[in-house]
């Protein structure tokens, strides 16, 4: 409640936003008019007949300003949450503010680097080129003769972001307990990865590591340029990087007429984001053209690394194993890999879900990767997601959101060109790297390690458990049927888990006296008899009297 009245005329104005836009029954409805006695009349206004549900929260989003704005810019992301009508809207919203005064900007700069600006810029230019929410963008020169873009935070935006985010997160928690539909949209969740992103946005030293990681990766690149950083005139609150001169890419004619191809930049474009993607794992999240520019040199520049993407390598075997499951015409392949991808809730209908995937799979199966958009089978997948409640993770998303971006760019220079053809050698090289010895064998060590984690951690399982039985805590029912089922599967369980230890343990001890017979370089005998030779023999029968036994139970 401490949070409320301190944060009381935000809340107003929050109520009375809701109000404009005909949403004032959820502002009474979350008690925003108790508390701070808005009149029901300012909120009870008819809904605009001609505007859309979509519309509306837009409106809403942009009267209440940046971190809002920002808000659903997140939210436009989240195909797997929201319909699609609202994200066509969202993904309008603007961060554009009026800019703050060139010389409040030096003066921050003037703080932030403990010293007179004029010790390390030989000009720089109060009129910014760019202006948004968090910070603006002005062009200089260091004294040592380089053209720099110094990003600079907008005064008081940290203290305006932390009140939002505490408004946010009070009264989604608010909302929770009184409508459902707050949970089945994973709106905090939403909300928490929400904070986390503007966060980081807010301290520049971030964006600088990004640019420099993916700057690392086109290091030998004589086609792609990234802007360095200068870090000696960088902060969490000013980020100076070289200045970059260019066209930007939705200005075909302008670049045409500069002899670019389009065809050609639009071709480097994209195999520049799959690199990152695939091979990085770590990728710009907005190529929109205000960030890609077309340098004199010839080259493609990318700018302003704010958002990133990040894919783990677990993320992207789970790619791979949707592109095999894909491949092999596979449905149980292909609904395990979404499974893995992303949480289903318990009571998901899976005869459904593989019946949605197989419609999906007919649809795309055996069509040219030419007549593929790779934004329309996105939407198919993320609209299968939301229709079974399917929570996928949010970087598998900003990955679906750049690709759309990506496409978007891509067709305005060329319209002939496929994403897709152009995926797929990069699609190989994932199988390659799925199927690969080096990555298999890790597979097996790592196995091996959780398999001898699993038994050293067994016995003090076991003990937790029974010290809860004995204690009451522990309530089990179950009927005759569900009695035998159990049993049955515990008996197959222990089958598997023998079959398992004796071949392991024959591994063991053949792999050893083979090793020692070859570093000793003598006969494999052991008192006069050939103990290689014998135990292969005495083991082989073990493992195939322990075969016909569990397989003749029919418990295997």
């Amino acid at each position: 409640m401490a949070i409320r009245v301190r944060h009381s005329s935000r809340y107003r104005e929050i109520a009375l936003a809701l109000g404009r836009q005909g949403f004032g029954y959820l502002a009474e409805e979350i008690g925003l008019t108790k508390l701070f006695a808005v009149p029901l009349r300012w909120l009870h206004k008819p809904e605009p007949g001609s505007l859309t549900l979509g519309e509306r929260i837009r409106l809403v989003l942009e009267e209440l300003g940046p971190t809002f704005v920002k808000l659903g810019q997140l939210a436009s992301t989240r195909s797997d949450l929201l319909p699609e009508a609202i994200i066509a809207e969202l993904v309008k919203l603007q961060d554009q503010v009026p800019p703050f005064p060139g010389e409040e900007a030096l003066g921050i700069m003037e703080r932030e680097l403990a010293m007179p600006v004029s010790e390390v810029l030989a000009s720089f230019d109060e009129v910014p080129i760019a202006a948004a929410s968090i910070g603006q963008v002005h062009k200089g020169r260091l004294v040592t003769g380089e053209a720099v873009a110094i990003k600079i935070q907008r005064p008081g935006v940290v203290p305006q972001v932390e009140r939002d985010l505490d408004i946010l997160k009070n009264l989604t928690a608010v909302m929770k307990k009184r409508f459902p539909w707050v949970t089945r949209y994973q709106l905090p969740q939403l909300v928490e990865e929400f904070a986390r992103s503007i966060l980081a946005e807010l301290d520049y030293g971030i964006e600088a590591r990004n640019m420099e990681k993916i700057r690392r990766q086109f290091a030998d690149s004589g086609e792609i340029y990234i802007p360095s950083v200068h870090w000696l005139c960088s902060t969490p609150k000013v980020l100076t990087m070289d200045f970059v001169e260019g066209i930007h890419l939705n200005r075909t004619a302008e670049l045409k007429r500069s002899g670019f191809g389009t065809g050609e930049l639009a071709e480097r474009l994209v195999n520049a984001m799959l690199e990152q993607i695939f091979t990085g794992g770590f990728f710009h999240a907005d190529p929109h053209p205000g960030n890609l520019l077309a340098t004199p040199d010839g080259k493609l520049a990318f700018i302003d690394f704010g958002m990133i993407g990040r894919l783990s390598p677990e993320m992207r075997d789970h790619l791979s194993s949707l592109v095999i499951a894909l491949m092999r015409r596979s449905n149980e392949g292909m609904l395990r890999a979404v499974l893995r991808m992303g949480l289903l809730e318990d009571d998901a209908d899976l005869d459904k879900l593989r019946a949605d995937l197989e419609r999906l799979h007919t649809r795309y199966y055996d069509i040219p990767f030419t007549e593929i958009s790779i934004g329309e089978a996105l939407r198919d997948l993320f609209a299968t997601a939301q229709r079974h409640h399917i929570i996928l993770p949010p970087d598998l998303l900003l990955l679906g959101k750049a690709l759309l971006t990506l496409e978007g760019v891509a067709l305005t220079l060329d319209p002939q060109l496929s994403i897709l053809d152009l995926a797929e050698p990069f699609g190989k090289k994932l199988l390659r790297e799925k199927f690969g010895t080096r990555n298999l064998g890790k597979h097996l060590v790592d196995g091996a390690i959780d398999l001898a984690d699993a038994f050293t951690s067994l016995p003090r399982q076991v003990s937790r458990l029974a010290t809860l039985v004995g204690k009451g805590k522990v309530r089990l029912e179950m009927s005759v049927p569900e009695t035998e089922h159990i049993l049955r599967k515990l008996d197959q369980i222990g089958n598997r888990l023998s079959f398992s230890l004796v071949l392991l343990a024959f591994s063991i001890i053949m792999v050893g006296l083979i090793i020692g017979s070859s570093l000793t370089s003598r006969p494999t005998l052991l008192w006069d008899v050939p103990a290689i030779e014998i135990g292969f023999i005495v083991a082989g029968l073990m493992v195939i009297w322990l075969l016909y036994s569990i397989f003749k139970s029919g418990r295997f």
